[in-house]
């Protein structure tokens, strides 16, 4: 569960004491003997900061390297009041040296121009969608859902949207698949933090999301057509990271000190209990759902937890993940805790008085049957402790579904085929017995009334309208683009039912299905990537839509002409002046551009192995061909991003003057540096850059 830090006036004030909190937890015992001072002392320190490098894209590695051997060297040289920084570390536990912690603050960032160019480095990629700023905790969840690419996968309570980001990172782990088999549903109660979550999905660019906006504790089971056939759709993979009490977040939530009493717990648990319920649900047998908190507290992890398992009879088990990530410190779960209210503990549901059952529930305490409860095995749950590895504090539970469960038995499937002899037949036989029930039985009671319908809260979300197979719209994007026969033209939708339409979009096929069949199940916020925009201007050269650069890596795998070859040095023209003319690139690029009409196009850089030295990661661009320029239609951050990899410094130093020239002179420096040097007023791209920052709200939350 996600907190907003509060930043307003009389925050640093807040004493990091809670006399409650430290008694409550010294009674429960979860702390091992001796570490009780340095678990207290971790949760008075600042939290540090982690960052994420996206694993899916096929350039981590090369943001993974510009880290590594540019931002890390450079702050290993710095001194701040004559003490040197620590570097950057790699966490042990996530893959592939992917996250990092260091525990620079705010403050220190600010002392150093090499330090506020780290800074303005993280703030940059992050928009880009190629970091995330998360907490080291909070990344956990979704490694131990051990996702695959053909994964169905339900995030119930997603915003602020880091995890849900990770998800999809791991569904798009091969990036020569444009569209996997899978496809993740995030969805969040609150409508305003759905569009939270909108934004830090769309950074990754994936057609296999879908945001929704329902209560996660009673989330409707949705449907999906196969071969003529409905049926319900059951996950393979859940995430059911519930919200809670936040005592783990203390550290970073400062708040939370003052706000901890042993009632959080009370009031939450039975909503934990339910959405969990909810989840288990909606899981496909064989399937993972993992349970997460940032409370330590056992109300709300291991009652609910052992609760859960008491209900399901046997259909569910827990899954032993002390060897999934080598290096992470864990605690086992607890199989014995108490319940108080403020002055009195309770060991067993038998002492609450009757006064207090509408506050203190059954399902709070241990399991009374010893046996029973050693079966369920609460000891394979994970607690994680802020002293051990200098982190937040958290908890979290795999649990593998291994049978339906004894209340929601799968049903059959039921034909939806309208068009089968057998489905009209059964249809008027259900007529025929109705009718006859109700003459032979006229004193039966009449059925109750329909419910009312559940109204929708929030933003009116426009339409999502799929486009026909023979939709006029797409012929001429086909013969322009010369799309490849497989290319899934079904996939396609827009957001208007009439009129012209501006954006098209893509999603997967499996997407489709579900958005096809629960129109009236489901609210949705948003889903798919912008794959063409529509210019006018391109009516006139045989197609309206040119090339979004969100969508290019979807699209290009089934693009088969209006394609540029482009070098290192190209793009960096590209990139850093507004309209090029052709001439400005090399003899390969300028021969293919020349050849081309005029319109969108894709530029295409491969990478070279002979030259260690450039990008080793293929780099797929949006153009334009102009009858005598060239044009890169590619977002700000993105021009940062890519400039960067190509080794081009695009900012300015703490006190706002230029750095000194650059090999090459002074035109050169000016050129390397994104001055558009052809104009008799030249406007840097340094400038730019540091308009845009000057502008930005600064981002203040490392987020769960």
């Amino acid at each position: 569960m996600y907190v907003f830090q509060s930043w307003g006036a009389g925050y640093a004030d807040i004493v990091k004491e809670n006399q409650l909190f430290e008694d409550y937890y010294k009674e429960l015992g979860l702390v091992p003997e001796g570490e009780f001072e340095q678990f207290m002392d971790a949760m008075r320190e600042p939290l540090p900061a982690t960052i994420r490098i996206t694993g899916y894209k096929s350039h981590a590695k090369e943001i993974l390297h510009c880290l590594k051997e540019k931002y890390f060297k450079e702050i290993q040289e710095v001194e701040i009041d004559g003490v040197k920084l620590e570097a950057p570390t790699p966490l042990s536990w996530y893959p592939d040296e992917l996250a990092w912690q260091t525990n620079m603050s705010r403050k220190i960032i600010r002392k150093s121009p090499l330090l506020e160019k780290f800074h303005q480095f993280l703030v940059s990629e992050t928009e880009s969608g190629n970091i995330s700023r998360q907490e080291a905790v909070s990344m956990i969840p979704p490694l131990l859902m051990k996702i695959e690419s053909h994964h169905k996968i339900l995030d119930m309570c997603a915003a602020p949207g880091s995890k849900t980001a990770q998800l999809i990172e791991m569904l798009h782990a091969d990036m020569d698949v444009p569209f996997p088999e899978g496809f993740v549903i995030a969805n969040d109660v609150d409508n305003k933090r759905c569009y939270l979550l909108v934004h830090q999905a769309k950074r990754l660019n994936s057609p296999c999301i879908m945001v929704i906006n329902h209560d996660a504790s009673i989330i409707p089971s949705l449907q999906v057509a196969t071969d003529g056939w409905r049926e319900a759709l059951f996950y393979d993979r859940i995430l059911c990271d519930v919200p809670c009490s936040g005592d783990g977040t203390m550290r970073k939530n400062i708040d939370v000190w003052k706000k901890w009493t042993t009632a959080n717990s009370l009031h939450l648990h039975g909503l934990q209990l339910r959405i969990a319920i909810r989840g288990v649900e909606q899981l496909a047998v064989g399937g993972r759902m993992v349970y997460s908190t940032c409370s330590l507290n056992p109300i709300e992890d291991e009652a609910v937890i052992a609760a859960l398992l008491e209900k399901s009879e046997g259909a569910l088990e827990l899954a032993d993940c002390s060897a999934d990530l080598p290096g992470l410190k864990t605690m086992p779960g607890v199989s014995s805790w108490k319940v108080t209210r403020p002055g009195q503990w309770f060991n067993d549901f038998s002492e609450v008085p009757s006064s207090r059952h509408t506050q203190i529930r059954p399902t709070m305490f241990p399991h009374t049957d010893k046996d029973k409860l050693a079966s369920f095995h609460l000891d394979r749950c994970m607690r994680v402790l802020p002293h051990h590895q200098n982190t937040g504090g958290f908890f979290l539970a795999a649990l593998v579904k291994t049978a339906p469960m004894p209340w929601n038995k799968r049903a059959p499937k039921v034909n939806t085929h309208l068009s089968s002899l057998a489905s009209r037949v059964r249809a008027m036989l259900v007529c025929v017995s109705h009718v006859c029930v109700s003459h032979l039985t006229p004193s039966a009671p009449p059925r109750p009334p329909p419910h009312k319908r559940k109204k929708m809260f929030g933003f009116k979300e426009d339409p999502f309208v799929f486009l026909s197979e023979d939709d006029p719209v797409l012929a001429p994007i086909q013969s322009f683009y010369d799309l490849s026969p497989n290319f899934p033209k079904l996939n396609v939708l827009t957001r208007s039912h009439e009129g012209k339409k501006r954006h098209l979009y893509m999603v997967s096929k499996e997407l489709r299905n579900v958005m096809l069949n629960n129109s009236e199940r489901m609210k949705v916020i948003n889903t798919g990537v912008k794959v063409w925009s529509r210019n006018s201007d391109g009516e006139q050269f045989g197609c309206a839509f040119r090339l979004a650069q969100e969508g290019i890596y979807t699209l290009y795998p089934y693009i088969r002409s209006r394609m540029v070859t482009v070098s290192v040095e190209d793009i960096k023209v590209l990139l850093t002046q507004e309209n090029p003319f052709l001439s400005k690139l090399q003899s390969k690029a300028h021969a293919q551009a020349k050849s081309l009409g005029m319109g969108s196009i894709v530029l295409r850089y491969q990478p070279n192995p002979e030259e260690p030295l450039e990008p080793q990661c293929p780099i797929e661009l949006c153009g334009w061909r102009g009858k005598t320029s060239i044009r890169a239609f590619v977002p700000r951050n993105e021009r940062f991003h890519y400039l960067r990899m190509l080794g081009v410094e695009v900012f300015r130093d703490k006190s706002g003057q230029r750095g000194a020239p650059r090999e090459g002179g002074e035109e050169e420096a000016d050129a390397r540096a994104g001055c558009q040097v052809p104009s008799g007023n030249p406007k840097c791209l340094e400038e730019i850059i540091m308009n845009y920052y000057s502008g930005i709200l600064p981002i203040k939350d490392w987020t769960m």
